[in-house]
């Protein structure tokens, strides 16, 4: 079972912790992980810093009117028609693997 919480450490650096009920009584490791906050090229990290989901749309509709956006269609036709034979013979041995 893992648990994950983000929270704020104070300068004191002193936390009091709850632990829910769902987590045994017993030994328990905890973790500590500092949250990421640099940018990598001058965007943020995966899944990004909103809030809340307006910021979050917000945050898209900025990305989509950057002028600089390259369109995933760039990547159509990339692969060769023989990289994996018959395109829906792949697809149904694909399907066939699962039960």
């Amino acid at each position: 079972m893992t648990i994950t919480q983000t929270v704020e450490i104070p300068n004191n650096r002193r936390l009091t912790i709850d632990v829910p009920r769902e987590v045994p009584a017993g030994r328990t490791i905890l973790a500590f992980t500092p949250a990421p906050t640099k940018e990598i090229d001058g965007t943020s990290l995966p899944g990004g810093n909103a809030r809340t989901v307006e910021e979050a749309l917000q945050m898209a509709a900025e990305k989509a009117a950057d002028p600089n956006r390259k369109p995933i269609s760039r990547h159509f036709g990339t692969l060769s028609n023989h990289t994996f034979g018959d395109a829906v013979a792949y697809q149904k041995a694909i399907r066939d693997e699962w039960d």
